[in-house]
C-alpha cells in the first residue's frame, strides 16, 4: 500500500450510519470493524464502530468511527488527518509523526496497539489533530 493522506471523522455513535450514507453518496468499498470485533466485552460498545474506511474508484478514501469510550464528542472539532501506510513506509512516516508531534501534544503515543499496527494520535503546534498508523506488510 502506498502512503495516503485522508480526512478522518469521529461520530457520536451513529457511524454506521454515516459511513453507509457516504457509500450511497460517493459509491465504492466500505469496510467497517466494530469494538466487538477486537474483543470488547461491554455491551453497549460492541456494535459500535472502531473504525471504517470507505474508499471509492476515483480515489477517495474516507475515515471515521464512534467516539472511544470516555471521550467526548464535540462537534466542529471531530476531525483529524489520517496518514497511514504500511511497513515499507514505516521509516517516512515514523518521521512524520516526530516532526508532527514535535512542539504538540501526544494523545496517544505511537506504538503497537490491539490490532498489531504502529499507531499514535497528536495535535501538532497549530492546532490540528493527527492520526499516524504504521500497518503491516501484507505478504
Amino acid at each position: 500500500m502506498a502512503s495516503r493522506l485522508n480526512p478522518y471523522i469521529s461520530f457520536d455513535g451513529d457511524a454506521r450510519q454515516a459511513m453507509e450514507f457516504y457509500q450511497q453518496v460517493f459509491g465504492g468499498d466500505l469496510t467497517l470493524n466494530t469494538y466487538g470485533d477486537f474483543g470488547t466485552d461491554d455491551q453497549g460498545q460492541a456494535e459500535k464502530i472502531m473504525h471504517g474506511m470507505l474508499e471509492t474508484d476515483r480515489g477517495f478514501t474516507l475515515m471515521g468511527a464512534d467516539q472511544p469510550p470516555g471521550s467526548e464528542h464535540r462537534p466542529g472539532n471531530n476531525m483529524a488527518v489520517s496518514l497511514s501506510g504500511d511497513s515499507a513506509d514505516a521509516q517516512t512516516l515514523r518521521g512524520y509523526w516526530e516532526k508532527l508531534s514535535d512542539s504538540g501534544a501526544v494523545s496517544v503515543p505511537l506504538e503497537t496497539q490491539m490490532w498489531g499496527d504502529e499507531f499514535g494520535m497528536c495535535v501538532d503546534r497549530f492546532g490540528i489533530a493527527w492520526m499516524v498508523n504504521i500497518g503491516q506488510s501484507q505478504g
